[in-house]
């Protein structure tokens, strides 16, 4: 036990001292680019019970180690790096961790989408079949009343839109969960065989028939790999491209990637418990870390906590930072509002809420919850990674951990205690 209390002092104190670093660099890139002052600030006491939780959850034993940050006005508030990213190596857990964020990909590779609409080279109401030729041929699944067989296809009431793939409105579905005959369909197709680029997935995927038409239900899937191969088609660069050279290394994002290129990284990734590990490839990605041809644009990317805050701060900010613009204010907005309305059904599975709808990229608050406020816009990966952004109190969080089955309840619990940790 002593040794292993001295292991722990020592992981603590290089944690302290990285943290520092890492607090005293964002926020000085963050400094000029706070916006108006809102109502409302941390209390100090309060945001210890933040830190406290973790401290907690690693002791127990849940999750082995996890980095938080909560910024307001461009400015750190809590930056915390506890346990560690592997257990097999007893590494400690730092800002630098590198971390299989999954979904989180999806708000990066909207955001890649919307630059191109602000540019004029895409329009929301854009055929799909427009960029990837295949989609003119996509049918609509006529499923059973149970959902367990399909009775026909059908013809599209309406064309796919480039609106419809941001706001999971395609009737394109995922197949690692549900039981109905498309997502299984899905799961049992050769999507993912071999080692695919986006344009022989995008054509893979247009020959599975929609489990929905198009405009009529919320249904989370494989909608944003579809415009990861868009941006491909307009840019005439591969996804990575375009989004390095546009919004990855403008912002600073080094570590953020579709694969581990350097070897030298591998160290630096966080690993989930023995236990606490996929036991098949989610949304056809058996390891992100692994190089491959294909670039997910919804599940595929690696980041770090550091990253991924420049590109939080970016939106908070209105599309800017360190006088750059990546996005027109207005671009923002229009992201971040609900775009479902009450016409729109959804899907239970992955749906964020009765309390909340979905815009370009990002579930939306549209209604407040108590401690939780209306416009907070957020999104998570399926690891264990999760952020929030909430322009009222111009502040946002991301915690990053690689926990697939305790990240629920301990994203849940996360936002409510950070909720509260704030006073008028």
């Amino acid at each position: 036990m002593a040794n292993g209390a001295s292991m722990i002092e020592r992981l603590a104190s290089q944690c302290l001292v990285l943290c520092a670093i890492i607090a005293f660099s964002i926020g000085a890139a963050y400094a000029d680019n706070s916006s108006a002052t809102p109502a409302r600030h941390f209390d100090a006491q309060r945001l210890e019970k933040v830190e406290d939780y973790f401290r907690r959850e690693v002791a127990a034993g849940h999750i082995p180690g996890a980095v938080v940050l909560i910024q307001q006005h461009g400015r750190p508030v809590l930056l915390q790096s506890i346990g560690v990213r592997d257990v097999a190596t007893g590494a400690a857990m730092t800002p630098d961790t590198i971390f299989r964020i999954y979904s989180m990909s999806k708000p990066i590779t909207s955001v890649a989408v919307m630059m191109l609409v602000d540019e004029g080279r895409l329009k929301l109401g854009d055929d799909v079949a427009k960029y990837i030729p295949a989609f003119a041929e996509v049918k609509v699944a006529d499923m059973a009343r149970d959902g367990k067989t399909v009775q026909s296809l059908q013809p599209l009431a309406r064309p796919i839109t480039i609106e419809d793939l941001l706001r999971h409105t395609s009737g394109i579905t995922y197949g690692f969960y549900g039981e109905t005959a498309v997502r299984k369909l899905y799961a049992t197709s050769n999507l993912f065989d071999d080692d695919i680029d986006n344009a022989t997935f995008a054509n893979r995927l247009a020959k599975l028939p929609l489990a929905e038409q198009p405009g009529t239900v919320w249904d989370y899937g494989h909608s944003v790999d579809a415009l990861g191969r868009v941006i491909e088609v307009v840019s005439g660069q591969t996804l990575y491209q375009f989004e390095q050279e546009r919004l990855l290394d403008p912002l600073g994002m080094h570590d953020t990637a579709f694969s581990l290129a350097a070897p030298d990284k591998r160290g630096r990734v966080a690993e989930p418990l023995p236990q606490d590990r996929f036991d098949e490839p989610i949304a056809g990605l058996d390891d992100p870390v692994r190089p491959r041809r294909w670039e997910s644009g919804g599940a595929g990317m690696t980041s770090t906590l550091g990253d991924y805050a420049r590109f939080a701060q970016m939106l908070l900010s209105g599309g800017t930072l360190d006088g750059r613009r990546y996005l027109k204010a207005e671009t923002v907005a229009s992201m971040t509002r609900d775009h479902l309305g009450p016409e729109i059904a959804h899907d239970d599975f992955y749906h964020p809420g009765p309390d909340s709808g979905f815009g370009l990229g990002f579930a939306v608050r549209i209604s407040a919850a108590p401690p939780f406020t209306s416009g907070e816009y957020r999104w998570d990966g399926v690891g264990g990674t999760f952020f929030f952004i909430d322009p009222k109190d111009d502040m946002f969080a991301v915690v990053m951990m690689q926990s697939p089955t305790q990240r629920g309840r301990i994203e849940i619990e996360t936002r409510r205690l950070i909720y509260e940790a704030l006073t008028p």
